[in-house]
């Protein structure tokens, strides 16, 4: 992050403590436009080194909600990974843009975790 900082790729603000941070929204921004060039070893340290090829963790780039269900929207590398879950579960989850997640996907369904908390 610090060296994307220094290149101007991302802008750092201090927050009330004094430690620099960045948006989340402007991280999946960077993401996207990294996925983009195609620079993997930048987004993930792991790509080709990791056996659990059906765990992509990524950014939290896009949620539509409903009352009942959201369409949830991962920019994870050069990939963007889209599930449907409910709306109680993004909640819970405490997912909004810019948080990290993981798309562990089975078959045809696609579930998203959260950090632990």
């Amino acid at each position: 992050m610090r060296r994307w900082v220094e290149a101007g790729r991302l802008t750092a603000t201090p927050d009330e403590s004094g430690r620099q941070t960045v948006t989340g929204a402007e991280l999946v921004a960077l993401a996207q436009d990294l996925a983009a060039e195609r620079d993997l070893a930048a987004l993930d340290h792991g790509v080709g080194a990791r056996s659990a090829r059906n765990h992509l963790t990524g950014l939290v780039s896009r949620i539509v909600s409903d009352p009942v269900m959201s369409q949830v929207e991962l920019q994870c590398g050069p990939y963007r990974i889209v599930s449907l879950i409910s709306t109680e579960a993004v909640t819970e989850l405490g997912l909004e843009i810019g948080s990290v997640a993981t798309a562990v996907i089975k078959a045809t369904n696609v579930s998203i975790e959260g950090p632990r908390s």
